[in-house]
């Protein structure tokens, strides 16, 4: 490896995690404000709020790489500038593009680690922030799981505690659906079977059931039953898909299928992770043609005002698009590629004649 090649790898190293670990802190501390005001009516250990803020800031990260380079990259060609070094290169011999290709190089090996180690890490750690998070709040009484099984839910209710198991989800309907009902001490009361339930509202509406009571089967044409969820409240329990590993969103997509739930959440989720270290790299391209073609203003705010205005487009272009395809507006692969082809795009325009800047 050459001399100049080892320069720029470790000077880019050291400006990402200078910009990481600032914006680490940064979300530390703005989490642990967040819990203290979660816990401010709850007797609970001090340490609480540290704790937790420790367990959630790394999904927090994991979402705001893209910048942490965009922004790092930044920083590093500041750095040379001031030093007078990149013209130090140039006059070696050293032209630009050729710095933006160990560059990239450079993020798409972070990238790669990024989605094998971190997005694994903070993953798991997001799952039991949630676990935990979840004992002191208002629903944890309730529980949704989809698994092999199909849906089920726990569901607690007028001090009864009702398990409810389907196989498919239609629409607004559950179909193949059982419900077996305890009283607080967890005896049977009845259990009801039905093939189609209107969810729409929590008042559910129970078609054709088979109620079995007390030793006794008979069947009713259309019963009320009463609940905590509704579809809409149903559909945002599986929206939190950061606390899930890449294979567990695999397998979950899996379970979705075999329930005709929509796996669209799912499978963008899946995308962003396996298209994630090339956009890390287009993130930093973008950042040094930013630098490059500001060379000339001496003034640092400038250049780092451009890269904050190009963040923040990027930003709600990517939203705008998952949104789209989370919504069925657009096909799937168009909501993911679409931002990444653009980008891709703006940086093979903007990168003509680099090497003259």
């Amino acid at each position: 490896m050459n001399t100049y090649t080892k320069f720029l790898i470790n000077g880019f190293l050291r400006s990402f995690l200078n910009v990481f670990f600032v914006m680490i802190s940064l979300v530390f501390i703005l989490n642990i404000l967040k819990e203290i005001e979660f816990f401010s009516d709850k007797k609970v250990n001090s340490l609480y709020p540290i704790y937790l803020s420790i367990m959630n800031s790394p999904s927090i990260i994991f979402e705001m790489f893209p910048f942490i380079f965009l922004i790092g990259t930044q920083f590093f060609f500041l750095k040379l500038f001031n030093n007078d070094e990149i013209n130090i290169f140039k006059y070696s011999g050293l032209k630009n593009i050729k710095i933006i290709k160990i560059l990239s190089l450079v993020s798409f090996f972070i990238g790669i680690l990024t989605i094998t180690i971190f997005y694994s890490f903070s993953s798991n750690l997001q799952h039991y922030y949630l676990q935990i998070k979840n004992q002191f709040s208002e629903d944890k009484i309730y529980l949704t799981v989809i698994n092999k099984n199909g849906l089920w839910i726990k569901d607690v209710i007028n001090d009864q505690t009702n398990i409810i198991n389907s196989s498919k989800i239609n629409g607004n309907f559950l179909t193949d659906t059982f419900i077996t009902t305890f009283n607080k001490d967890f005896d049977l009361v009845r259990s009801l079977k039905s093939k189609k339930i209107d969810i729409k509202n929590k008042e559910w509406l129970i078609y054709d059931v088979s109620i079995f009571e007390n030793n006794i089967s008979r069947k009713v044409d259309l019963i009320k039953f009463n609940s905590n969820f509704d579809k809409k409240r149903m559909e945002s329990l599986f929206s939190n898909l950061s606390s899930l590993s890449l294979l567990k969103l695999l397998d979950l997509r899996k379970n979705y299928k075999s329930l005709n739930y929509s796996t669209i959440d799912v499978e963008i989720q899946i995308y962003k992770i396996l298209t994630y270290p090339l956009f890390l790299v287009l993130m930093t391209i973008l950042s040094s043609i930013i630098m490059f073609n500001t060379k000339r203003n001496n003034s640092k705010t400038i250049k780092l005002l451009v890269g904050l205005f190009f963040s923040i487009a990027i930003y709600y272009i990517t939203n705008f698009f998952n949104v789209m395809g989370t919504t069925e507006k657009i096909p799937l692969i168009v909501s993911v590629w679409t931002p990444i082809i653009t980008l891709s795009l703006i940086n093979l325009i903007m990168i003509l004649n680099i090497n003259d800047k």
